[in-house]
């Protein structure tokens, strides 16, 4: 394993918590009111050459990527946060330096009718070779 590879596969940008709202869901009242959808992404990459530079441009930005992952999460509705979290994955990896990804979808207001605390979909995905 190279130095390169090594530093990818351990160096990681995290975003934890981002909250937006979304009409995700299979009932029509999920469509119609929507509800708060909580997102964590993990990305590894090589952080190196942004620490050598000190330049943002040489690493992905995580306010771009918040940005993005909420325009997915405020967009299109889907019915199933497997689906939701797919997206978001794909998302990470649209940036080439990104060798992998992990997403979190919490869904904390599903509709189910006993006590719970969330219900979350986790999803890994590798950049494809």
């Amino acid at each position: 394993m190279t130095a390169v590879s090594s530093a990818a596969e351990s160096d990681r940008i995290i975003l934890t918590g981002l909250r937006v709202r979304g009409r995700h869901g299979v009932l029509p009242a999920e469509r119609e009111l929507g509800q708060e959808f909580v997102v964590d992404a993990v990305l590894w990459i090589d952080t190196r050459p942004a620490a050598v530079s000190d330049d943002v441009a040489a690493t992905v930005d995580y306010g771009t990527l918040a940005q993005a992952l909420a325009r997915i999460v405020a967009g299109e509705p889907v019915d199933l946060i497997e689906t939701l979290a797919h997206r978001l994955a794909d998302a990470c990896l649209s940036d080439g330096r990104v060798a992998r990804t992990e997403v979190t979808v919490h869904k904390p207001a599903a509709p189910i009718p006993l006590p719970f605390t969330d219900v979350a979909v986790t999803v890994r995905r590798n950049r494809p070779a």
